[in-house]
């Protein structure tokens, strides 16, 4: 019966039905004290062919041949219960229509045809759960056993359990549960006992525990934080179940069952934002994104047009990230799309963009932004973010857009580097522009810090560098950054657009910084590899331009709340929209890059260069 090759769908159901005999002739010796009347004998035998016939035909109508029994779970047993309820019924209403309507007999004695249900279903149900125990022992026979511990005692853990039972290639045994709710512990599901998640490090010290498994679908972070902790103290494998959703046809795979990413420990709560009040607020609109093919702008593509808009104009000076997105998207069913390649800083291009589309929203996502590239090429990070900046938000002025949207950065406060310097000069840029143009859309800016995993990022950095072998090159012990994911800082910009009425510096709550050495031990474990042992860690030194930490207010701000707990208000420095413009034309015709590094220090008072050959060039130097 475990091996179709073996039992056919016909050998399944010649074995079921020599269970119903066996049943029946249990029935009728527990019904009769083990002394059946030859009567009841007599009585029998001519009604027999019926009783088989009916159940033989409740079986081939439900299927239940068709069963893989080496596979069998609650929802075939499920299944074999109500179609055993089911003959026995039409036994009750035959052996009715005989007492009534024929001879005045009964078709079996009905305390038999309960007994018989009973004994029925249990041998059905458990001779299937028999077979299925052989098939796994059978093919776990000689493999190495993998203990595991799954945190999550609930319908995903059960899941995950039966999941890794079925597995081939290797021989799981579930030790135990952890689960966060106190309520289960001490309970057993399906023999193994639930411990509650405080019990964990004590769990994996006294049991030789070989993986932990993160079966909980939407896991408090913290609560995932001190699962994954306990496991990489203890030098225990962390892996993790995916959503429902990415479930193939609905069903989990032990194939699917993934490491634990550093994503998802620096993550935290989900964001919850009003979608009914973000679709309204974009629906039908037509909306330009600059910078489509880099990591935020392309995220912001991706939920723009998850938001009914009327058109959704993709333009990046990058042809095959643009392709990229463009393709995704038209994959998904997005078709009110345009894609134009263009560089910010050449105003017929953009000129042309804007005649061509009419958008009614510009979110201003293009930008130079690696920190040490900029330091050595401040020309290129003048004519891109503050030049560029301001030639498209001209335009925008011109052809009638409602809302101009900058993405920022945290590096623009008390900036140490050109990149941030010059993000700082186009957040002046743009607030100067909406101040002096008297038909001018509504300027918001929007400032965050480090996304997990966009381009040039340092978690896709620090794997390629564990996948090699090491080292893990770390600039500086005690540096931190703060870090948010990139659907996160997308969808915190959308709602900004919907609050901001013009003018105003949007800060978000990134948390908690991260100290990036610790970052790179724990993706170091992640890995099932010790830092310092198997993985070196090394310390380069800052670069260029470079800050020990990051800060989202300059000290002479100060904030102001919004509806919104994860966004603020920065009350900046006051300035002079008239000389900011002033200063911006006269560093257009400047060509040197110390020139354009002094002009931009000149509007940026709080500029001081750090580990930079500009650092000459302060004040106070």
């Amino acid at each position: 019966m475990a091996n179709p090759r073996f039992f056919p769908r016909w050998g399944i159901l010649l074995i079921d039905v020599v269970l119903c005999l066996l049943a029946l002739t249990a029935a009728y010796l527990l019904r009769f004290n083990f002394r059946v009347p030859a009567l009841e004998v007599d009585l029998l035998v001519p009604v027999l062919p019926l009783f088989l016939a009916v159940r033989i035909t409740s079986f081939l109508i439900a299927g239940l041949p068709r069963m893989m029994v080496r596979h069998t779970n609650t929802d075939d047993a499920r299944r074999i219960f109500l179609t055993v309820l089911g003959g026995t019924l039409a036994f009750l209403v035959i052996g009715a229509v005989r007492y009534f309507l024929f001879d005045g007999y009964y078709f079996l004695p009905t305390s038999v045809i309960v007994i018989d249900f009973m004994a029925t279903v249990m041998l059905l149900i458990v001779t299937r759960i028999g077979f299925k125990l052989l098939h796994l022992r059978s093919r776990g026979a000689g493999k190495d056993e993998v203990k595991v511990v799954i945190h999550g005692a609930g319908e995903a853990g059960l899941i995950t359990k039966r999941t890794l039972e079925r597995e081939g290639s290797r021989r799981y045994r579930v030790e135990a549960f952890v689960d966060d709710d106190e309520r289960k512990a001490g309970k057993r599901l399906e023999g193994s006992l639930v411990h509650h998640t405080d019990k964990l490090p004590e769990l994996l010290a006294s049991a030789a525990v070989n993986e932990v498994i993160i079966a909980i679908q939407r896991p408090d972070p913290e609560n995932r934080r001190k699962v994954v902790d306990a496991a990489m103290a203890a030098k225990v494998r962390v892996l993790t179940v995916p959503p429902v959703g990415e479930w193939i046809n609905g069903q989990l795979s032990a194939g699917q069952i993934k490491d634990v990413r550093i994503e998802d420990l620096l993550g935290r709560a989900v964001i919850d934002l009003d979608d009914a009040q973000l679709r309204s607020h974009f629906k039908g609109k037509r909306v330009l994104v600059t910078g489509a093919a880099g990591s935020i702008g392309g995220e912001l593509v991706r939920q723009l047009a998850r938001l009914g808009v009327e058109s959704l104009v993709l333009v990046d000076i990058a042809e095959s990230g643009l392709y990229d997105v463009e393709t995704e998207l038209r994959a998904q069913g997005t078709n009110n799309l345009h894609v134009r390649i263009a560089d910010v800083r050449d105003r017929e291009a953009m000129r042309s963009v804007l005649s061509a589309h009419r958008p009614q929203v510009v979110f201003h996502a293009a930008a130079y932004k690696h920190v040490p590239l900029m330091e050595a090429q401040p020309r290129e990070a003048v004519h891109t973010n503050v030049q560029g900046t301001r030639l498209v938000a001209e335009l925008a002025c011109d052809h009638g857009v409602e809302q101009f949207v900058l993405v920022s950065t945290d590096k623009a406060v008390n900036p140490t580097s050109v990149m941030g310097a010059s993000k700082r000069v186009a957040e002046m840029v743009v607030t100067s522009v909406g101040a002096t143009r008297p038909r001018s859309p509504r300027f918001i800016t929007t400032r965050f810090g480090n996304v997990l995993g966009s381009s040039g990022s340092v978690i896709p950095l620090f794997r390629r560098q564990i996948a090699a072998g090491g080292p893990v090159t770390v600039t500086h012990p005690e540096v931190t950054r703060f870090f948010m994911t990139i659907p996160e800082a997308c969808r915190l910009v959308l709602e900004a657009a919907i609050m901001g009425k013009g003018g105003e510096i949007f800060v978000f709550d990134m948390g908690q910084p991260v100290r990036i050495a610790d970052l790179a031990e724990k993706m170091i474990r992640l890995s099932g590899l010790e830092p310092g042992v198997d993985i070196q860690v090394a310390y380069t030194g800052l670069r260029p331009g470079e800050k020990l930490y990051e800060e989202l207010l300059a000290t002479a701000e100060n904030t102001l709340p919004t509806h919104h707990p994860r966004i603020l208000i920065g009350q900046v420095r006051a300035t002079d929209p008239a000389l900011v413009l002033a200063q911006v034309d006269l560093m257009a015709d400047l060509q040197h890059d110390d020139e354009l590094v002094r002009a931009m220090k000149q509007l940026v008072p709080e500029y001081r260069s750090h580990n930079s050959v500009y650092s000459n060039f302060d004040p106070t130097t």
